[in-house]
């Protein structure tokens, strides 16, 4: 989510042939049985056939030293760039609108996302409430600034993970994590105790603090991180209060792409267990500066890195206040993003149609 205007979750709900609500799947009629029937024909990878770098922090006890030291940090809250220093512990909300309560939204396979995190059954996607980015075109609103969603337990987490691995999705994907990282490391020491051994995928707006991503280092399989916009002004303007995120997100991609490197895709499945997938979503009038993102990128990163531009912008909550704002893009601005990804020297990028 991210505020990343990625295909709409309201679209996927309806792959499923039923309704997710505030975490619980209820199918349509006959749909069940026929999911079930699926599942039995397909051929899963053995859950010990791959393990994924938590479960050895989970067995050491590093994990959960991670997860406590963050929780710590909700006392005076710095977990994301904001720094509000509000006492999440105590129940005071910050200015991502959480406090120490777990909100999430919804769980499910998500047949949305990128194609090489989606495989045959589904990215398994956890959409958590709030969000600390605030965008005014945010298309996931109704959860992440007007708080949609549901109280829910540590091990009610841990238990949707578990769950996931069940349903044969092939990674968990963990929406917007950034206000919630500590239980959502205290979830993943539970669920790897119990069996847990699918890649981590951290879904993130890309404004994320370096010592955060260093506690999550050897935690996180795969970074998908949004690189939204590359001039300050038009940060603070579209997610209120954001000026510093061009900085911040640079720093914090170089430190993604250190410690997971850019992904290969496995042999067989076209799937992806491990690497940095960047998404830029494309705004009207190039008011993010798309073309120097991408020229950064092509400066910063390796060249092969995943990059997914995105064309899918929709003009949704508050962006009808913002007249520059206030359409889709065309294929002409599209069209200009994809070349100048190509004149950065970008080998490793997804198009849309």
């Amino acid at each position: 989510m991210s505020c990343s205007n990625k295909p709409d979750r309201r679209k996927f709900l309806k792959t499923l042939g039923g309704v997710i609500l505030s975490g619980s799947i209820l199918p349509a009629a006959g749909t069940l049985g026929i999911l079930s029937s699926k599942a039995n024909a397909m051929n899963f990878i053995a859950p010990d056939t791959y393990e994924p770098s938590y479960v050895r922090l989970h067995r050491s006890g590093a994990l959960k030293a991670r997860a406590d030291v963050m929780w710590d940090m909700m006392r005076s809250c710095t977990l994301c760039p904001r720094d509000c220093e509000k006492n999440r512990i105590r129940g005071q909300r910050g200015d991502c609108s959480a406090n120490a309560d777990l909100e999430i939204s919804s769980f499910a396979p998500h047949f949305g996302e990128e194609s090489e995190l989606v495989g045959r059954h589904g990215s398994g996607t956890i959409f958590f409430t709030n969000c600390a980015l605030l965008c005014v075109f945010c298309i996931n609103y109704d959860i992440s600034q007007m708080g949609r969603g549901r109280r829910r337990s540590i091990n009610d987490l841990a238990n949707m993970m578990l769950t996931l691995e069940r349903m044969g999705c092939h990674n968990i994907n963990v929406v917007s994590p950034s206000h919630y990282s500590p239980h959502i490391l205290k979830a993943l020491d539970i669920a790897a105790g119990k069996g847990l051994r699918l890649p981590l995928v951290y879904n993130t707006f890309g404004w994320e603090k370096l010592e955060i991503l260093q506690l999550l280092d050897g935690i996180v399989d795969i970074y998908l991180a949004d690189f939204k916009y590359f001039d300050p002004q038009a940060a603070d303007k579209y997610s209120p209060g954001a000026v510093t995120y061009p900085e911040i997100t640079k720093k914090a991609l170089i430190e993604m792409n250190r410690q997971v490197g850019v992904p290969e895709v496995e042999t067989g499945t076209g799937l992806i267990k491990k690497g940095l997938m960047i998404r830029h979503l494309i705004m009207p009038n190039n008011v993010a500066k798309s073309d120097l993102v991408m020229q950064w990128i092509g400066n910063n990163l390796p060249k092969d890195t995943y990059v997914n531009v995105m064309s899918q912008y929709t003009p949704v909550f508050k962006a009808d206040q913002y007249p520059e704002i206030n359409r889709r893009i065309n294929r002409g601005e599209y069209n200009q993003v994809v070349t100048a990804a190509r004149n950065a020297g970008l080998t490793n990028i997804r198009l849309q149609s």
